[in-house]
């Protein structure tokens, strides 16, 4: 699934080679992908560029909004002189397009904007401006690591107290942002085990994961979103992260880059899950 880094790379790629473009006509090839009338967003000038969480914002003229999640298997690629593309890795990035996967099109004055899904998890959705912040999925979003305070988050926590760490912090409605990636990279960070009980925290190690969480997202979005077998950044060059910063995740069998010991991957909620088991002790009692 495509995280924030990877959508927060997409938005700042889109922003540099959309904007200011016409939609000149919408075709929508899975009628579950789109929702709202696309009649309205013909001729519509892209203004703006916003993303909240996992979801991105388009602002046209008009006051007319697309919101787009990719979910699973989302992607956008936009193809003009050149190719971007960003989202859940495959071959769509460099393969022909519309294919099978196409689900929504949208036609510019100097280009075509893809939106592909295999698995149809993913929508655009079509809204006024003025009422983006009063969409149910956007209020339902906590704030991002950046924004959130300490002290809140210590809170938020210990509202869950009889449940794993990681489960908590990949809750969405509890901390924004974070998924499988970078949720084991922040609790690598904090030296928490992804199965201690969100309860047994104290305000220190509550403080230490925040730190942690804002430490590895800051270092993708850097380096341009985690790196899969095809994945592409919108300027046309692939993201490092996992090559380069990851510590923890899809490392199992390699030592750790702090003690030398063993990472290995564990199941947790039919999750695959990485971990140091030397720098992050399981308490057996979790």
């Amino acid at each position: 699934m495509p995280e924030l880094p990877e959508v927060e790379t997409i938005k700042r790629g889109l922003s540099d080679f959309c904007l200011k473009q016409k939609i000149k006509n919408v075709e929508v090839c899975c009628d579950k992908s789109f929702v709202g009338p696309k009649e309205i967003i013909k001729g519509q000038k892209i203004i703006r560029f916003r993303r909240f969480g996992k979801a991105l914002v388009v602002d046209l003229s008009g006051e007319i909004s697309l919101m787009i999640h990719l979910r699973m298997t989302g992607q956008l690629i936009y193809d003009g002189a050149e190719r971007y593309a960003g989202g859940h890795p495959s071959e769509n990035f460099v393969d022909k397009l519309p294919n099978k996967q196409t689900r929504v099109i949208f036609r510019l004055n100097d280009g075509t904007l893809y939106f592909n899904d295999q698995r149809k998890f993913g929508f655009v959705k079509v809204l006024p401006t003025t009422e983006v912040m009063e969409d149910k999925f956007i209020k339902s979003l906590a704030k991002e690591p950046w924004e959130m305070d300490e002290k809140k988050f210590y809170e938020k926590l210990q509202r869950h107290k009889n449940a794993p760490i990681k489960a908590v912090i990949l809750d969405q409605k509890i901390i924004c942002g974070l998924g499988n990636i970078y949720a084991d990279e922040a609790l690598y960070e904090s030296k928490i085990h992804p199965k201690t009980l969100a309860g047994k925290l104290n305000p220190d190690d509550a403080k230490r994961l925040l730190i942690g969480a804002r430490k590895v997202m800051e270092v993708s979005i850097n380096s341009g979103g985690s790196t899969m077998k095809t994945y592409v950044k919108a300027d046309g060059t692939k993201g490092d992260y996992l090559e380069k910063f990851a510590k923890v995740f899809r490392r199992e069998g390699q030592p750790c880059l702090r003690c030398g010991g063993e990472i290995e991957k564990i199941k947790m909620a039919g999750r695959g899950t990485h971990i140091c088991p030397n720098c992050q002790k399981e308490d057996r009692n979790d």
